[in-house]
């Protein structure tokens, strides 16, 4: 099978000596234990994580050599004798802290989603991070309602633009901060109430003039994949009692954010940290999931796809999110999905 492998660290967008190295002839895993299922991959997600991952910047370290690549959706090769809830054929998406920029994936049962019959397999391996992601930390963590105002930093990016439609879906008032036309209008385009482009306009005095006009005190919640200055200079946007979403950091500086002024503002901080989950409560992320995909056949919700490379193009891949030419979702999509085996 056809594989992409970190060999060593360092920058994946580089073409000179690259880190990631594409195998043809990788074995094919074998299914590990009686509940183990093995997919054929039909696209899987780039995600700044991944790209961290690879330079060795991540939270999570990997021995090398290691297949790179977390979100997923394919279709059910084969499963082992204990499997129940899946069968050969069946669509299924999840997440993995490695090993999906390969044909095939082996994972546990446990570990997968259903993805219903006749959605789209490369929109169903863009939601697991991205819209779960938002959808955990808005709904869940911050319970944003109609009354609030939320912020969304790097809101044209993949969860900054779920977090969005989730928003809006909430009945929030939703600003969004991006950078360039192309990006304000694609989130004009989403409903978004108020978007402030950086590339010629300061984003506090945009904000507040847009406050103003709506007779708005301030930021109610503020959703922050970003981090860095950007960060520091919305805060001072937040209401009283307000919540900070920290989703990650894009920018490269992780921002301190003073204890006294949390404590003199009564806000909330919450962390939130995808793969921990799968370990404290799986139930939420399966439920998060099935409402996430009820919301996309209603068509309440887009997983946005901008790029769209093979494997052997990941170096380009990576370089779209690093120059931050993505507008949503990066994907590698595997075009050969061949047949389905059988019960192992």
């Amino acid at each position: 099978m056809e594989a992409l492998l970190c060999k060593r660290l360092g920058d994946p967008t580089s073409s000179f000596e690259s880190p990631i190295e594409l195998s043809r002839n990788h074995p094919i895993p074998e299914l590990d234990s009686p509940t183990a299922v093995r997919i054929k991959v039909k696209a899987t997600s780039l995600n700044y994580g991944t790209y961290l991952q690879i330079q060795g910047k991540y939270q999570e370290k990997h021995p090398l050599p290691f297949i790179p690549g977390s979100d997923y959706a394919g279709i059910v090769n084969a499963v082992g004798p204990s499997v129940s809830k899946f069968k050969v054929g069946d669509y299924v998406c999840a997440f993995s802290p490695v090993g999906s920029y390969a044909t095939f994936i082996v994972q546990d049962q446990s570990q997968l989603f259903e993805v219903p019959k006749g959605c789209d397999l490369v929109a169903a391996a863009g939601l697991p991070i991205a819209f779960v992601t938002s959808h955990l930390t808005l709904v869940h963590r911050a319970n944003l309602t109609s009354s609030q105002v939320l912020l969304v930093l790097g809101a044209a990016g993949g969860v900054g633009l779920a977090a969005v439609q989730i928003g809006k879906i909430c009945g929030a008032v939703v600003i969004a901060v991006a950078r360039g036309a192309e990006k304000v209008q694609l989130l004009k385009s989403l409903g978004v109430d108020h978007v402030v482009d950086l590339m010629n306009q300061n984003v506090t005095a945009s904000v507040k003039e847009f406050l103003k006009s709506r007779n708005l005190k301030g930021v109610d919640v503020l959703y922050d994949p970003v981090g860095g200055n950007l960060a520091k200079e919305t805060m001072k946007l937040l209401n009283w009692g307000a919540q900070i979403l920290v989703i990650g950091f894009a920018s490269g500086e992780i921002p301190i954010i003073p204890t006294n002024i949390i404590l003199v503002k009564n806000w909330t901080v919450h962390g939130f940290y995808w793969g921990s989950y799968i370990i404290h409560q799986p139930a939420m992320l399966e439920d998060s999931v099935r409402e996430l995909f009820s919301w996309m056949e209603k068509g309440l919700i887009t997983v946005h796809v901008s790029h769209t490379y093979s494997l052997s193009e990941a170096n380009l891949a990576f370089s779209a999110i690093k120059d931050r030419k993505a507008m949503g979702k990066v994907m590698i999509v595997f075009d050969d999905m061949g047949n389905a085996s059988s019960k192992l």
